[in-house]
């Protein structure tokens, strides 16, 4: 595993963390359930949207359309987090966590796959990708499988379920050191009961394994702990401004990052993409492949957060 293989967990994580404070809000305001179903479908909805909308660009081939993606198992993530929390206790959803991660790996590792005759983890020829075969309308990411598949998706929303738990310690646990202990006893817990987990399941991002759950769960809760203790507990908040102006406007600056990263593959300079224009001239003067890669990526992110910058400077915060 590598640091990006945490990016994608951790934001569905906080996707549950966000879930128990906003409902939990909520709750207490006296709000009625109906409305906030209402409002929870309609963003579901529209996020779900918005992510086939990117899938379309730029060609807006709809007969080649895919349907999965990455704000589409976002989506239904917080479909799911959001109707558990608002319907069900949180010792229910951490058996019901633990009941999916054991249903998923049984399904994975015991039922062969129809087209192979025999029990696979390769790409493309899983019970998973299988299932998607079958079921999931329009193209896949790749020819036979999709990382963002919907089988898949189910560990994915274990992971937001984590993130509802980690949410309620934060809610209602008495004491500030208490909370980061907590916190970060469960992360270190989940994380060696997934590397033990591992061994007969192994990590796989693509596959979203219940290995890879529980260690970035895991390694969620650990992260939040340390966070907590760090800003909320020993008062030190600097450097978090950009956390705080990457978050105001996540989905905008996903949206935003996701085009721009599309242009730089797509437009050209002297017949290549301007990222590979970009890394041709860096390593062209000597610099080592991984070195000019960073740069890159912290000047993607650097350019990101103009936008990021000006729009909450503006005290504007666009919401689904």
């Amino acid at each position: 595993m590598t640091m990006t293989d945490f990016i994608f967990p951790f934001f569905i994580f906080m996707v549950g963390v966000s879930v128990a404070f906003a409902y939990s809000k909520r709750l207490d305001e006296g709000v009625p359930k109906g409305g906030m179903y209402k409002k929870i479908i309609t963003r579901a909805i529209k996020l779900f949207v918005l992510g086939i909308f990117l899938n379309l660009i730029p060609d807006f081939d709809f007969s080649n359309m895919r349907i999965a993606g990455v704000l589409q198992r976002i989506s239904i993530v917080f479909l799911a987090s959001s109707f558990l929390f608002l319907n069900v206790g949180w010792k229910k959803q951490a058996y019901l966590g633990g009941g999916i991660l054991i249903f998923y790996w049984l399904c994975m590792t015991l039922i062969p796959t129809p087209d192979e005759g025999v029990v696979m983890l390769e790409p493309g020829r899983n019970l998973a990708a299988w299932i998607d075969r079958m079921f999931l309308p329009g193209r896949m990411w790749e020819v036979t499988w999709d990382p963002e598949g919907f089988f898949t998706t189910l560990p994915a929303i274990v992971t937001g379920i984590l993130g509802l738990l980690a949410g309620r310690i934060l809610l209602s646990v008495k004491g500030e050191n208490l909370k980061s202990n907590y916190l970060m006893a469960i992360g270190l817990v989940l994380v060696l009961t997934g590397l033990l987990w591992a061994q007969v399941f192994p990590i796989n991002k693509h596959l979203w394994t219940s290995s890879f759950t529980l260690i970035t769960g895991g390694a969620g809760f650990i992260a939040l702990g340390a966070s907590y203790f760090v800003v909320d507990i020993l008062g030190k908040k600097k450097g978090t401004s950009v956390g705080i102006i990457f978050g105001a406007n996540a989905i905008t600056v996903y949206v935003l990052a996701d085009v721009l990263s599309l242009l730089f593959y797509t437009l050209e300079i002297g017949g290549q993409s301007l990222n590979m224009y970009f890394i041709d001239v860096f390593t062209g003067i000597g610099l080592p492949v991984n070195l000019v890669s960073m740069i890159y990526a912290i000047l993607f992110v650097m350019l990101n957060f103009i936008p990021a910058y000006l729009l909450f400077k503006n005290k504007i915060f666009i919401k689904l």
